[in-house]
């Protein structure tokens, strides 16, 4: 057991909380970033004051619990909102719009233009030419009705 005794050096844990830090980045989910902020703690108090491996140990596993139930916590209560909900939602964007028939709607299914861009559409039946409004979307599939 006396190699407990020369792993006190407290840049391991600093350079653990930066990897663990990093690794958040790379693969986020909200849960490393707490056990990388134990560890750049616990190597704060290593650096600081002159406490054994074992102690640095209890520290880390310590306020790793703490702080991981503590940010759920925080996380629940104040949720992550987005500013533009419709971000990469394309076809909720255009919800409310008009487009033109360009391929009859026939049995339910068919083809609109909106702008510049044909869509595959579903909906009532509606002849080549005819004005439908957008009311949702099923992937890239159009949801219209008749105008």
């Amino acid at each position: 057991m006396d190699w407990l005794n020369t792993i006190e050096d407290p840049y391991l844990w600093l350079g653990l909380g930066l990897i663990l830090a990093a690794a958040e980045m790379l693969v986020p989910g909200m849960f490393l970033i707490w056990l990388g902020g134990a560890a750049l703690i616990t190597g704060l108090l290593a650096w600081a004051l002159p406490i054994s491996l074992p102690v640095q140990i209890l520290i880390f596993v310590v306020l790793a619990f703490l702080m991981v139930f503590a940010g759920r916590r925080y996380i629940a209560k104040n949720p992550i909102t987005e500013v533009d909900p419709k971000m990469n939602k394309r076809g909720d964007r255009m919800v409310g719009e008009q487009a033109v028939v360009v391929q009859a709607i026939a049995g339910g299914t068919g083809r609109v233009k909106h702008g510049d861009s044909e869509w595959l559409a579903r909906g009532e039946d509606a002849e080549e030419g005819a004005k439908v409004r957008i009311t949702g979307s099923d992937g890239a599939i159009l949801l219209v009705e008749a105008v």
